[in-house]
């Protein structure tokens, strides 16, 4: 997949195909970024182009009444930690977006590490993004818990357009970012 770049407008949002010094849609001056996208998927036809994809919601046929939509279907993928597990109703949800918060050093990371651990087990290939700490940092967190051979890939990245392109490489079945 070749990788193409696109310029945007940190002011507006508008898009060039080359950079300008002045956003033609609001007039800004020096404010067009430079950003990578894969080729079909910047622009108009990015919700087209998503439509397809395996992390989009199931599409919608329109509106159905709340009483007729049945709740029994949704699989809930278990964390392997049994109060976890309770706490997001009996697991989570393929799709969803679970926000995990609370004071520094109370066991977040740790916490959606063992997570990972059990979904790279149980359901294939992981990959647990850190903004905050280094692969060698987590390596070491997940030694000290016993953690053992899964495919659990560990990417210590800030930037989203890398993130997104080791997602792309990976395919995983899961992401995780703690931070």
């Amino acid at each position: 997949m070749k990788v193409k770049s696109i310029y945007v407008c940190q002011e507006c949002g508008a898009q060039a195909q080359k950079w300008l010094g002045r956003c033609p849609d609001c007039g800004a001056w020096n404010s067009l970024v430079e950003e990578r996208t894969a080729p079909g998927i910047a622009g108009a036809g990015a919700a087209a182009a998503s439509a397809g994809s395996r992390y989009a919601l199931a599409a919608s046929s329109g509106p159905r009444l709340y009483e007729e939509i049945a709740t029994d279907v949704a699989e809930r993928l278990s964390t392997g930690i049994g109060e976890f597990d309770r706490v997001l109703g009996g697991g989570v949800v393929p799709g969803s977006l679970v926000l995990i918060g609370g004071e520094p050093g109370i066991g977040k990371s740790t916490l959606l590490l063992q997570a990972a651990a059990h979904f790279a087990n149980a359901i294939g290939t992981v990959l647990y993004c850190s903004g905050e700490e280094s692969e060698h940092q987590i390596k070491s967190r997940g030694d000290r818990l016993g953690l053992g051979r899964a495919p659990l890939y560990l990417l210590a990245e800030t930037c989203l357009e890398r993130i997104l392109e080791e997602i792309a490489r990976l395919r995983p079945a899961l992401m995780l970012h703690p931070g």
